[in-house]
């Protein structure tokens, strides 16, 4: 008998090893000259065009990747992906079926940094393209190949790393729209390496005429900006081929995205329209797109960087009035959420806070979990079943997405928090940091457990609504008729439920009352911003047109004495 069971088991073994699925990927000699740091993904699509890199998404769409960790991967030498390389949305590569594959691999590189709290970590430095892994220059990149895979026989392939990203051109300076950038001290210090900050800036009608004029600053936080968004000096151009947008069941949207930036150069270059500077703020790092505007413990005093080194050498350069009454911020989604943040902890800095959709103001909506009542992020466990949670739905309430399903494709693109998306984000900028040097988790990425002593330390740091009411009296004067909310009430990634526990809040405010304002739009989805009289395909493209010209009017009810107002209104 135990013959038996030994020949059975060899056979087993040889069976195994003769239906091996292999897949090896080169790093050429003739890329690189030295050792590389970062993430392997394996991508497979089913679709018969476009290269899988572009094809990872939240929704039913979504093609599929696997990601792995490399050390010191040496050129000329390769490695081999199997099954504990995670997946998304299947999580092994043993669970592929048989098929028809395009296949193709990316390396998206990390650098090594040296920071001041003492911790090594390797993370992807953003290369000018706003943390995409998929664009980023200097990364490597497989060709697509077809394949014809099945499980049950043995399959080898290999794949060489021999494309590299090419660098982004850097935007071209025009009469009215300029760029800046500057090494950040305070960055530089905390990251152990040259770190910067920039801005696209649109200077006034009449700038360079009215030379002894000094004009107000208007922020616009979103996410990382190329160049300033929705300006366009010349008409829609009339041989452009019409796209197609199924999000908002459009074709032409393009088209009309050229014809609102035009209209709003007409607009801001006419008669009527308050002179202000506007900016756009590029603030990646190596975790996201934008720093979230704030101080954080691991991704350094942005918070502090932008407001006493970027936009002071903004206002001196473009003569700004440099002052904190004649400036105030507007922005949607992050930028709502780093909006309404940046006035609150520094709310002698900023004159006016204008935030549509923010981010979860209020921890209890942490999207559609409640991190300070509920035990597990993914699901809702009961007795004798678990209820997933959704993460993203349509203006009617269709669920495409799961709060799981969004942490998993994350989790596949970069372990310890550097996927350079959204949770992985909302992570590094409100947790304390882990003995690994990497951000502590909030919940477990794979099983979606809580910990609470993590949200304990988010509640008292960055819970807008939170420090908003614990810290009324102190800063409530300051505050006062500056806070504006806008959200639909069917925003796609559910941020509606948050307003709606500041609004109630933001209500009880006493000595002095908040005096603020909270609207929301009827079915509307992401990002809804207070406009009442156009879909939101159209008032998306409306930021600067729609909150400057509020601002100016609200000014001058909460400007100091003897201010000029007028100068800068010709």
């Amino acid at each position: 008998m135990k013959k038996q069971i030994a020949i059975v088991a060899l056979l087993l073994l040889c069976t195994s090893f003769l239906f091996a699925q292999t897949f090896e990927v080169m790093l050429p000699a003739s890329i690189s000259n030295k050792p590389l740091d970062g993430r392997l993904l394996l991508l497979f699509s089913k679709s018969t065009a476009g290269e899988p890199r572009f094809q990872i998404s939240d929704d039913e769409a979504t093609q599929q990747v696997f990601g792995m960790d490399v050390d010191q991967w040496k050129p000329g030498t390769k490695k081999q992906f199997d099954a504990s390389a995670f997946g998304y949305p299947v999580e092994t590569i043993k669970q592929i079926t048989s098929g028809n594959y395009r296949v193709q691999v990316v390396l998206h590189i990390y650098e090594t940094f040296k920071r001041k709290d003492g911790n090594i970590v390797k993370l992807p430095m953003d290369r000018g393209e706003g943390q995409h892994w998929n664009i980023a220059p200097g990364n490597l990149y497989s060709k697509t190949q077809d394949i014809k895979y099945t499980p049950e026989t043995s399959f080898k392939l290999i794949l060489n790393l021999d494309q590299k990203i090419p660098p982004i051109k850097e935007p071209e300076d025009s009469k009215y729209v300029k760029h800046i950038k500057i090494q950040s001290k305070l960055l530089t210090e905390f990251w152990g390496r040259p770190m910067y900050l920039g801005a696209h800036i649109l200077l006034p009608e009449g700038w360079e005429s009215h030379i002894n004029v000094k004009y107000p600053l208007a922020i616009y936080h979103g996410h990382f900006p190329d160049d300033f968004g929705g300006w366009r000096t010349t008409p829609p151009d009339e041989n452009i081929v019409p796209d197609t947008v199924k999000r908002f069941n459009l074709i032409g949207y393009n088209k009309i995205v050229q014809q609102e930036a035009y209209d709003f150069y007409k607009m801001w270059t006419g008669p009527e329209f308050p002179r202000v500077i506007a900016i756009e703020i590029q603030h990646a790092n190596p975790f996201y797109d934008d720093s979230y505007a704030v101080n954080s413990a691991n991704i350094g005093p942005y918070g502090d960087a932008i407001t006493y080194e970027l936009i002071p050498e903004i206002e001196k350069r473009f003569r700004g009035i440099g002052e904190g009454w004649a400036r105030f911020m507007y922005g949607g989604s992050t930028g709502g959420w780093e909006a309404m943040a940046a006035q609150v902890f520094y709310p002698d800095q900023y004159n006016g806070s204008y935030a549509a959709c923010p981010d979860p103001i209020d921890f209890h909506h942490y999207m559609t979990v409640d991190l300070y009542n509920h035990k597990n992020a993914y699901y809702a466990e009961g007795p004798f079943r678990k209820t997933p949670r959704p993460g993203h739905r349509d203006y009617l309430g269709h669920v495409n997405a799961m709060v799981k399903d969004m942490n998993f494709r994350e989790l596949a693109l970069g372990s310890k928090g550097r996927s350079g998306d959204q949770w992985d984000i909302w992570e590094a900028v409100y947790s304390p940091v882990g003995k690994d040097g990497y951000p502590k988790r909030v919940f477990d990425k794979k099983t979606g457990d809580i910990d609470k002593a993590v949200v304990d330390y988010w509640k008292e740091n960055f819970d807008l609504t939170h420090i908003v009411q614990r810290d009324w009296p102190k800063i409530g004067e300051k505050l006062k008729g500056k806070l504006h909310l806008y959200v639909g009430d069917m925003d796609n990634f559910y941020l509606n439920n948050a307003v709606y526990s500041a609004e109630d809040m933001l209500k009880k405010l006493s000595n002095p009352s908040c005096n603020c304002e909270v609207d929301y739009g009827d079915r509307a989805e992401h990002c809804w911003n207070g406009d009442h009289k156009n879909p939101n395909y159209i008032s998306r493209l409306r930021y600067h047109r729609m909150f400057i010209p509020k601002w100016s009017e609200e000014v001058k009810l909460r400007s100091p004495k003897g201010v000029d107002l007028h100068s800068w209104r010709y």
